[in-house]
C-alpha cells in the first residue's frame, strides 16, 4: 500500500484549472488504488511555517555540524515537522499554476522549508549534493493562462516547469510524470486542450 500526498499551490478553489486537473487525477487514482492513503496539503491553509532569520541561521548551524538553540531550535523544529510530514509519503501530486512565469511563492516557501541538509539532501565537498528522497514517485500538473510552447516572448517565459523539475531531480525523485494545460486563457479553443489535459491526468494516475 502506498501513501499519496497532493501538494496544492493554487488559492483559487473551484476556479482553478490546476485544482480541476488534480481532482480528475485523484478521482482516478482512488478508483484504481482504493486501499492507498490519499491526503492533500493545501499550501495556503496557514500551517506552512515561515523560513526567516532564525530558520536560516539554524540551517547554517546544522550545515556546519552544530545544534541549533533557542529561537533557532524552535524554527528548525518547525522545518523538521514539515519535512517529516512530506517524507512520510512515497507518492506526490503537485498541482502548480504559473505565476509571473514561475511557481506561486507559497510553493517556493514549501521548498525552502523542507530543503534541508540531512533531510532532502546530503552534501560532500568533493562530490557535491546527493538527493535523499529516493524510491519515491511524483506527478506534476502545470497550468498557464497565457504562456504556451512555441509562443513568442511577448507571451511570457517558462520558469515554472524547469524549476520544479530540477528541484525534484535534486531531491532524488527522478520518477516523474508531467501533465500540461497551456494556455488556458489566451487561446481560441481552450476546451480541446483542457479535455486532452484531463485525459493525460487520468493516464498519469494509472501509471503512478
Amino acid at each position: 500500500m502506498s501513501r499519496l500526498l497532493h501538494l496544492s499551490a493554487s488559492p483559487r478553489g473551484s476556479l482553478s484549472e490546476s485544482l480541476a486537473l488534480a481532482a480528475t487525477f485523484l478521482d482516478t487514482y482512488r478508483e484504481l488504488n482504493p486501499l492507498d492513503d490519499v491526503d492533500t496539503f493545501d499550501l495556503w491553509d496557514g500551517t506552512l511555517p515561515a523560513f526567516g532569520p532564525d530558520a536560516a541561521a539554524a540551517k547554517m548551524t546544522v550545515f556546519a555540524g552544530g545544534v541549533p538553540e533557542g529561537a533557532e531550535a524552535r524554527a528548525w523544529q518547525r522545518a523538521v515537522d514539515t519535512f517529516e510530514r512530506f517524507d512520510s509519503y512515497d507518492r506526490y501530486l503537485f498541482s502548480v499554476p504559473m505565476w509571473n512565469a514561475g511557481v506561486p511563492y507559497v510553493l517556493k516557501q514549501f521548498i525552502d522549508v523542507v530543503s534541508q541538509p540531512g533531510m532532502v539532501f546530503g552534501f560532500d565537498p568533493v562530490d557535491g549534493y546527493t538527493g535523499l528522497l529516493t524510491g519515491k514517485k511524483a506527478v506534476t500538473l502545470y497550468t498557464s493562462a497565457v504562456w504556451g510552447p512555441g509562443r513568442p516572448a511577448t507571451f511570457g517565459s517558462d520558469f515554472q516547469a524547469p524549476f520544479l523539475r530540477d528541484w525534484l531531480a535534486w531531491t532524488g525523485i527522478t520518477d516523474v510524470e508531467e501533465v500540461h494545460l497551456r494556455p488556458n486563457l489566451a487561446t481560441a479553443d481552450a476546451a480541446t486542450a483542457r479535455a486532452a489535459a484531463h485525459e493525460r491526468a487520468r493516464e498519469a494516475a494509472g501509471k503512478l
